[in-house]
């Protein structure tokens, strides 16, 4: 049971991020989540190797054995991180509360979305291209050798926008219903999905289950996301009208129920278009188009899509910090 107010904690775990970001001298949970992950992929990838396992003879099996990796991850992380909340507030109020914000901090990564689009910027506005095709090749999985600026500028804008609600809104949104074990989980879910979530031919059916999780999760928080950017885009002075008629056209147009919100809001609101062709290990792969191409992809445009990410986390740690004294 949380002793403190949960919306103090919050504004605690962002004015962290805010100031350290994630400091590489303190171990990051996200990386013993992707360990344990790992390591039970190596574990059932041999076990279905000598099975003599397919995916074209053994479908639903696979999916279901699949189950076991949001199961024993997600389960683990909160059962593990619910445990120590409890052991810190039954010692002392404040060390639970300190402890939680600390969670709710790994949980969250605002100024690391932030540092990661700024970098491409930075090497954009030095004219240094091919610094520029590094920086994003080191958040995104598709292929950025040979790309034009216009193309890099995509990238940045995409991934800022759709880790607006994986990074930051859906994190809060689970921290301030159930607390950092309820938050921790939810990173757990994005780790999986991250690892084992993407149609490639191991992971077809193996990762279906964890897939679908991050898809069930990210559900309402990227719905919660639309009035947030609305009134950050009035704020800013961007195109509202636009980024609301792009939304309501080209949302569900993407792969993904909830990716396509946040892109295209922000595609509308800065009169650009994203979308299009990705290479992934040398296959070519089609996104649909968001936006119109009023105007042509810049730097300034990714600039842009930074200071919507930051407007944006401040509205909803405001938000969440308005409900918590009405509760």
């Amino acid at each position: 049971m949380r002793k403190m107010d949960w919306g103090l904690i919050i504004l605690f775990a962002c004015l962290l991020d805010v100031m350290c970001g994630d400091p590489r001298w303190l171990p990051h949970p996200v990386v013993g989540m992707g360990k344990v992950i790992s390591w039970m992929d190596r574990g059932i990838g041999w076990w279905l190797e000598k099975r003599g396992w397919s995916n074209e003879t053994h479908r639903v099996p696979i999916r279901w054995l699949g189950l076991s990796f949001p199961i024993v991850v997600v389960g683990g992380v909160w059962a593990v991180s619910a445990g120590l909340v409890h052991l810190a507030y039954g010692w002392q109020p404040l060390a639970g509360g300190m402890l939680e914000a600390m969670m709710i901090w790994l949980a969250i990564a605002p100024r690391g979305l932030a540092e990661a689009g700024l970098n491409i910027y930075r090497a954009l506005n030095k004219q240094k291209l091919e610094e520029a095709r590094r920086q994003l090749a080191m958040v995104v999985s598709r292929q950025t050798e040979g790309l034009d600026e216009g193309e890099v500028v995509r990238g940045g804008v995409e991934t800022v926008a759709e880790n607006l609600v994986d990074a930051v809104v859906a994190p809060l949104f689970f921290a301030a219903i159930g607390g950092a074990p309820l938050a921790m989980a939810y990173r757990a879910v994005n780790t999986l999905d991250a690892m084992v979530g993407y149609r490639s031919e191991r992971y077809l059916h193996l990762g279906t289950a964890s897939a679908r999780l991050d898809d069930l999760c990210n559900f309402i928080p990227a719905r919660m996301t639309i009035g947030v950017l609305l009134l950050v885009f009035w704020i800013m002075r961007l195109d509202v009208r636009q980024a609301w008629r792009t939304y309501r056209r080209d949302a569900h147009l993407h792969p993904s129920p909830n990716s396509g919100i946040p892109e295209s809001l922000v595609a509308g609101a800065l009169h650009i278009q994203l979308g299009g062709v990705n290479v992934y290990h040398g296959r070519l792969s089609e996104r649909a188009r968001l936006g119109d191409p009023i105007e042509p992809r810049q730097a300034k445009h990714l600039l842009q899509t930074v200071r919507v990410m930051w407007w944006a986390t401040g509205v909803w740690v405001a938000i969440l910090i308005g409900v918590s004294a009405l509760v």
